[in-house]
């Protein structure tokens, strides 16, 4: 049979987060598009990601008529505590920047931006199969993809984004030759539990000690997201939950801190790296969030710069094809990678002051204690912290 066939503006492969946001901002400009995944929104919906919101990205939610229940029910954070050298040090970013995050899960954000998509009569497909992208460089690019109920589609669009996570299908129709991709491989995991449990402490703890990393932060106000360094081959199923609390409070105890404990509902090892690729536009396609650059959980960046990356992109793509501005896919890979960038130094420098590297003499244990003493010590060094964390406002925004 033929396909059924779409023309639109802006044709969106991901429709998590990022490409919900993208095709919501579209919208409000007067842009169309369809959107598509491969999951379920139920999939999606039951998959746990844990979300800091840097204030520009609560503000992006609320003010751009997503929803305010990121107001209503998260939880804001005007501050961070640093475990290390035997107590925790709390780093206030009210007094050093003037600005906080909000606790809210990314689930959360999903279910806002899916329910905003159907409000608005939004075209998102999920749960197709055989996606294929083709006629990058023609200006009308296509889209092919087999619906949920086993119809094909073709969609012509004046521009394709590929959101379409780490695992991008997009990323990988670059040309080889024209592509850069620049990797940095990590020597550790982590192992992530949820547990039923009153939360520990009223903001996340990054904890420092000589048996390795953790940290605590908080779901619910009975459910808890807790994590700690392991190596990348460890088997979750190997640990039993009291394994599981002795090896926390053996970390965080090191700093005065002890646990509220509670049944483990879940429990995972989560692998990471820090990930670029470059360009992030060839001809009419162009890549946003996970599909372009993944970062190390430490920073709590990953989902500010997916939707850093399409809020850029929804005023550049307004520009080209309300505007005419031939230039303006180039102008949104040249700001998206400053901040990219940047948010991979405050990534890794996180991850390496934090964490103990599997070959660490007793020299680099102390050196990274003396690294963080100097941190909380010095208003200027804390002030960087809280500025990077609570998010940078775009140049040109």
């Amino acid at each position: 049979m033929s396909p059924e066939r779409t023309t639109t503006d802006v044709a969106i492969v991901g429709a998590g987060p990022a490409g919900l946001m993208l095709a919501h901002l579209l919208h409000r400009a007067g842009l169309e598009s369809v959107a598509i995944d491969l999951r379920s929104r139920k999939e999606i919906e039951e998959t746990h990601r844990a979300g800091i919101l840097e204030r520009d990205s609560v503000g992006l939610l609320v003010d751009s008529g997503v929803s305010d229940r990121v107001l209503r029910d998260g939880d804001e954070h005007g501050g961070i505590e640093l475990g290390f050298g035997g107590s925790t040090h709390r780093v206030d970013f009210h007094d050093l920047v003037g600005a906080s995050v909000q606790l809210y899960p990314q689930t959360d954000v999903f279910i806002d931006l899916a329910d905003a998509r159907e409000r608005d009569g939004g075209d998102v497909r999920f749960g197709v199969d055989d996606v294929a992208v083709d006629d990058l460089t023609t200006d009308r690019p296509g889209l092919c993809f087999t619906d949920a109920d086993g119809a094909r589609h073709e969609v012509r669009a004046r521009v394709l984004v590929g959101a379409d996570g780490s695992r991008s299908l997009c990323r990988h129709q670059f040309p080889e030759e024209q592509r850069r991709q620049f990797f940095r491989e990590y020597p550790f995991a982590w192992f992530g539990i949820l547990a039923e449990a009153p939360p520990s402490a009223p903001e996340l703890i990054y904890n420092h000690s000589e048996r390795g990393f953790a940290l605590i932060s908080q779901r619910t106000p009975t459910l808890q997201r807790m994590y700690f360094q392991c190596d990348p081959d460890e088997d979750a199923e190997d640990w039993s939950d009291d394994r599981i609390w002795s090896e926390l409070q053996a970390r965080v105890g090191a700093n005065g801190v002890e646990l509220q404990e509670g049944p483990i509902t879940s429990r995972s090892v989560l692998p990471f790296r820090s990930f670029v690729q470059e360009p992030m536009r060839h001809g009419r396609l162009v890549l946003a969030g996970d599909a372009a650059h993944t970062v190390p959980p430490t920073g709590a960046k990953g989902l500010n710069l997916a939707l850093a990356d399409v809020r850029v992109l929804a005023e550049n793509l307004e520009r080209m094809l309300h505007g005419g501005v031939d230039d303006a896919l180039d102008d949104y890979a040249t700001r998206a990678l400053e901040r990219v960038w940047k948010a991979q130094h405050f990534s890794y420098w996180m991850t390496t002051m934090l964490h103990r590297l599997p070959d660490a003499s007793d020299f680099d244990v102390r050196r990274q204690i003396g690294e963080l003493t100097t941190l909380v010590g010095s208003r200027a060094g804390s002030t960087y912290l809280a500025e990077c964390y609570t998010g940078w406002p775009d140049p040109a925004g």
